[in-house]
């Protein structure tokens, strides 16, 4: 890889957060972007200290992180305020059991990265840590299809603007940003690619 990770993954502008379900769409943007390259650096012949430490940093942060935000705003409120033609606690259940078995892959592939640094080698070097790896980013993307299919779209439609201002809110104190006003985005479609 000739480019560092960050080039590679853009971070989201705070000011998206004023719109929260366009930012979870940019966010879910980003963790493709991250299993793209777990998935190249799965099978990397070289050892990357730099890629495979960033992919760490994000496996720790990033993807812990965002799970505390499904869990703890997006799908309560999802729940308080979704009709019954949604059908959103079987989805929701089914996310939040995905979201538990991520969390315990994400261990796995923590200890992976981890050994990798420490022996100075590349992921490609062993097949249960490059079968891990590419395990985890095939699961990852798929979880994350299913909530920008189903999931932001109710999101959209019942979340109120106080909603989406109490979420806005939550989503910037978890990340140390202090002001964020909250409202429906008319460029949501532009980040929905």
């Amino acid at each position: 890889m000739t480019s560092l990770p960050r080039a590679q993954v853009a971070e989201n502008p705070d000011s998206l957060l004023a719109d929260p379900i366009a930012w979870f769409l940019a966010e879910h943007h980003r963790h493709r972007q991250f299993c793209d390259l777990m998935q190249r650096a799965s099978i990397a012949t070289g050892f990357e200290p730099d890629l495979i430490a960033w992919l760490l940093k994000f496996v720790v942060e990033d993807l812990s992180l965002h799970v505390l935000d499904e869990e703890q705003d997006l799908f309560p409120l999802l729940r308080a305020r979704a009709e019954p033609e949604d059908s959103i606690d079987a989805l929701l259940g089914r996310l939040t059991g995905e979201h538990e078995k991520d969390l315990l892959r994400a261990a796995a592939v923590r200890r992976h990265l981890e050994t990798c640094l420490r022996l100075q080698v590349p992921i490609s070097g062993n097949n249960v840590r490059r079968r891990s790896l590419q395990a985890f980013a095939t699961q990852e993307r798929s979880h994350l299809a299913l909530e920008n299919a189903a999931v932001l779209p109710i999101a959209r439609l019942r979340l109120s603007e106080r909603d989406l201002a109490n979420l806005s809110r939550r989503l910037a104190a978890r990340r140390d940003i202090t002001r964020r006003p909250a409202g429906r985005s008319t460029d949501a479609k532009a980040v929905t690619r």
